[in-house]
């Protein structure tokens, strides 16, 4: 995953998606329709589930350094949309009462599900997940598990994953 992703170089061969060779940059990777979670949960403790995924949205805005620091028109139009869009992706994970509440204060499951929200907010073709289920409890890997089959059916996304537990591979896998 780090080598797909542009967090390491591969010392041969390219990642490509869609036929176009991506840079070992993440930010163009994730640009380019490529994005993941992490087997040690990487949120930002002290930002809430919705500024969280919305951080996720970035590489979809276009406002530059002066507008954002002068709030601007297309600044404020943005941001609005980020925050609409975020907060679809809460509800859609089941996360939506926890808006507000910091990441770190989360429920180690709802850590996990809001780390799947800030992928999703990248609007991914590929969608890697590595060990979405680790450290969850059974009630909580099985709804981990419903989303991901929800996620991959209903929004046509290409699903890669990482996972030790069978269960949960053969209950997310279509092949």
């Amino acid at each position: 995953f780090n080598c797909l992703t542009g967090m390491y170089i591969p010392t041969e061969g390219r990642v490509t998606l869609n036929g176009e060779t991506l840079p070992p940059k993440p930010l163009a990777v994730v640009r380019a329709g490529m994005a993941r979670t992490f087997q040690n949960i990487r949120l930002f403790a002290n930002m809430t589930a919705l500024e969280n995924v919305m951080v996720g949205r970035y590489c979809r805005t276009s406002s530059m350094a002066i507008t954002s620091i002068l709030r601007g028109p297309k600044f404020k139009r943005e941001e609005a949309a980020t925050r609409e869009r975020a907060q679809e992706l809460l509800d859609y994970v089941g996360l939506g009462k926890s808006t507000e509440l910091l990441a770190r204060n989360m429920p180690y499951g709802d850590q996990r599900l809001l780390e799947i929200a800030r992928a999703l907010a990248t609007d991914p073709q590929v969608l890697l997940l590595d060990e979405p289920t680790a450290g969850m409890t059974p009630g909580e890997t099985k709804e981990a598990t419903t989303l991901v089959r929800r996620i991959a059916a209903a929004r046509g996304l290409t699903v890669l994953l990482i996972e030790h537990d069978m269960s949960v591979v053969m209950g997310i896998s279509d092949r």
